[in-house]
């Protein structure tokens, strides 16, 4: 069976976040890596509507997301991490703070709810930019620029490795982390420069 169609069965064939049925498809949610890749765990059905207003801040019509009331409550982790999500960014409505006071994720769900920044306005948001000046986005692969000595080690993570599924530090804009090798280290931004897709 195939991921929409099991998201199909899952939702009754209709949006689970404001439950139309028009114009419905599959929605990854932001990081995938971190919820154990695609799959039905990280993804959800959702409308045209409410996929064009996740993803585009300025479309935000905030009284659409008042079904979040009901879908909030999904037992399913992609449902319940886009709700926390839309209603953190609609938080000074006044209604949704209200929602998010009565809402209840774990705390590996707030985790990745708050990994991709989208619960942020955009005016919160913070921007993480190599060497080169282009935007980082939590997932993304990159490659050092330059040798950097691992701190608390004696590890030296050589000049042209490659860094893939990198995370952001949301407090910070000068921090990522990353793999290299087994071990999770912290990278400023000026040493690294984005990867191709295909690279």
């Amino acid at each position: 069976m195939s991921l929409q169609q099991d998201l199909e069965n899952r939702s009754g064939n209709q949006c689970e976040l404001c439950t139309s049925k028009e114009n419905i498809s599959v929605y990854e949610v932001k990081p995938t890596s971190t919820v154990g890749g695609s799959g039905v765990d990280g993804s959800l059905l959702a409308c045209e509507t409410c996929i064009t207003q996740i993803d585009n801040s300025a479309e935000i019509a905030p009284n659409h997301w008042r079904c979040l009331n009901d879908s909030m409550w999904s037992e399913h982790r992609a449902v319940k991490v886009v709700a926390w999500r839309m209603l953190s960014r609609l938080r000074n409505e006044g209604w949704p703070k209200d929602l998010l006071e009565m809402m209840y994720l774990e705390d590996d769900d707030v985790r990745f709810a708050k990994e991709s920044g989208d619960h942020l306005d955009e005016s919160e948001k913070i921007i993480h930019r190599d060497a080169n000046g282009v935007i980082l986005e939590s997932g993304d692969s990159v490659v050092l620029i330059k040798d950097l000595k691992v701190k608390g080690s004696s590890m030296v993570a050589k000049q042209g490795t490659a860094v893939r599924r990198i995370s952001l530090d949301h407090e910070n804009a000068n921090y990522i982390e990353g793999k290299v090798g087994p071990t999770q280290i912290v990278i400023i931004t000026d040493y690294v420069k984005k990867m191709a897709e295909k690279e």
